[in-house]
């Protein structure tokens, strides 16, 4: 039961990852490299993005 209630964890904080990448102004590229990377090491893919990945859109003043 624990370890469902982690890969639950695990892919709510990918989806929120994924939509915040879709969301940033990074360009398509970089976008697809960093759901790449989420999708295939999603733990790792996480920490990685969370760290260094594109920040979502920004309003300018």
């Amino acid at each position: 039961m624990l370890s469902m209630i982690g890969g639950l964890i695990v892919l709510i904080l990918d989806i929120w990852a994924i939509v915040s990448i879709l969301g940033s102004g990074e360009s398509t590229g970089k976008k697809v490299l960093w759901i790449l990377l989420i999708v295939i090491l999603p733990i790792i893919g996480f920490i990685i993005w969370l760290l260094v990945g594109p920040k979502g859109a920004k309003a300018t003043i």
